[in-house]
């Protein structure tokens, strides 16, 4: 008997991933789980290309919609991508593969606030859930089913798919029982209520999922990693950034806007907003807690010497380095990191009842501060808005960070006006470079363009993009209030296509 496998009904039905996938049909919407490469099914994307790439061969179609809880991996995205089995994909991906065909216009992107995904699924939005795809860690009687390094949109997808087909991975410690809790008690309008979440560290929901055994048409037992990308050290650009944030929450503590313990951190994923973590790290802030989406190395670190005493999140993101540390200190994890399903995770309400500090990165900010997070030169989505929506919108205190050049310096990332816009001058209150940080709340919109450019702006762009500000101020007398030099604005980002370079010519 399988160790992991303790329902014997479910037990019953173990066989081959290339068994499970005939359970997928073409033109079947299919929810798998995964979030930031953690937690996405192993064996059956592969087993499913498989089976997709012997239909094409026989002159047959066959695609599917594919909804995950985020991003996955080149076994689950990047082997679906290359046979072209994709037809729709939701709510987040960073799959370079699957990227092309979506810029190709081969794949329709849905590109959504990942706390609207789940909600959106009830709603009807997408259409129907033919079946669900899920890593655990364990199967127990009952349908009950200790979750993975990752939650997501799991629960609604077992919730509401036809068939369930289970991934039972034993690379995942069977000591991830009690690290999520897992609420269900939510409902659609008007009937939902409250959600019972005072502070980060509540439990208000289960340790584990639950699944309808009779849905489960197969098991499927793996023994692979997740996908754990590592973070370049930090360097002289990421650790000024780092440097700049760490002094702004002192200066908000030093003005009595929060506490000395601060309030609960969110940050965003990548070697930036890891850096930003490591400038906590020593600092004189102590007892912290986060509430974020993804726990990555940093946070680690933060928690291995006491900085954070505790992570509520969905899902980890970890480097190969610090998976393994994690596996071989979990006792002491814990009661310190708690799992919840994204649309807990990530939820408006939770986050502005709580007051949390949102740190994200961009591609791109103009000086009016409307942010850029997924655009290249306003048509190619590089990944997508992810969580940055629901935590800047909803949060007491939001910074967009980023090095203000990019391509060796060919590049400007603050520019006249944002080539794509997702989070708007009204919902941005802070930009950070390596060369300053601006303080946008309670400016006008002049006001935050001089600001952003004196902070923000490397010094090769900074003469010109004032130059750009002044003459459009002087260009229309009665239209000062955000004023713009449309075709100038918009020829910069061409410029660069056309030049390789955003400096203005002359």
């Amino acid at each position: 008997m399988s160790t992991r496998i303790t329902d014997p009904a479910l037990l019953a039905r173990v066989v081959t991933a290339e068994e499970a996938a005939t359970h997928i049909d073409p033109g079947d919407n299919v929810g798998m789980s995964g979030f930031t490469g953690a937690g996405y099914p192993k064996a059956l994307p592969s087993a499913l290309a498989q089976r997709i790439r012997a239909a094409q061969e026989r002159g047959e179609e066959f695609r599917i919609g594919l909804w995950t809880g985020a991003s996955t991996a080149p076994d689950a995205d990047g082997v679906l991508a290359e046979v072209n089995g994709i037809s729709q994909r939701l709510p987040y991906n960073s799959d370079p593969t699957l990227r092309a065909l979506i810029n190709a216009g081969e794949v329709d992107y849905v590109d959504a606030h990942l706390s609207h995904s789940a909600p959106h699924m009830w709603f009807g939005f997408y259409g129907h859930l033919h079946v669900a795809v899920v890593e655990v860690t364990a199967v127990l009687p009952g349908g009950m089913l200790v979750p993975s390094s990752s939650v997501g949109n799991n629960k609604t997808w077992l919730d509401r798919a036809d068939k369930v087909i289970l991934e039972v991975n034993h690379w995942q410690p069977r000591e991830f029982e009690g690290f999520h809790d897992i609420y269900y008690k939510t409902a659609l309008p008007p009937h939902r209520l409250p959600i019972p979440l005072d502070d980060p560290t509540d439990r208000i929901g289960e340790p584990y999922l639950r699944v309808d055994p009779d849905k489960v048409v197969a098991v499927v037992e793996t023994r692979a990693p997740d996908r754990n990308s590592d973070f370049s050290p930090p360097d002289a650009v990421s650790e000024a950034i780092a440097g700049h944030v760490v002094d702004f929450l002192r200066h908000e503590v030093r003005a009595g806007r929060m506490p000395e313990r601060l309030l609960p951190l969110q940050s965003g994923v990548g070697n930036v907003a890891n850096a930003v973590l490591a400038g906590l790290d020593g600092s004189e802030f102590t007892d912290l807690v986060a509430y974020t989406e993804v726990i990555q190395d940093g946070m680690l670190d933060l928690l291995d010497n006491g900085t954070l005493r505790f992570a509520s999140a969905t899902s980890f993101g970890l480097s190969s380095a610090g998976v393994q540390r994690f596996m071989e200190g979990i006792d002491r994890y814990k009661g310190r990191i708690l799992l919840r399903s994204e649309e807990i995770s990530n939820h408006p309400e939770l986050v502005r009842r709580l007051g949390v500090i949102a740190m994200n990165g961009m591609i791109e900010a103009d000086i009016y501060g409307h942010v850029n997070s997924t655009h290249v030169m306003g048509s190619a989505v590089m990944n997508g808005i992810g969580g940055s929506g629901d935590f800047a919108r909803n949060a007491y205190l939001n910074m967009f960070v980023s090095p203000s050049t990019a391509k060796g310096g060919a590049i400007s990332s603050i520019v006249p006006m944002a080539s794509h816009v997702d989070h708007t001058e009204h919902d941005v209150h802070v930009v950070v470079t390596e060369q300053g940080l601006a303080d946008l709340r309670g400016l006008s919109p002049h006001d935050r363009a001089r600001k952003v450019i004196a902070n923000c702006a490397h010094p090769a762009y900074a003469d010109r993009l004032t130059d750009y500000l002044d003459r459009a101020v002087a260009a229309r007398p009665t239209a000062r209030h955000t004023p713009h030099l449309l075709d100038e604005a918009l020829s910069w980002h061409q410029r660069y296509l056309d030049t390789g370079t955003m400096l203005p010519a002359g």
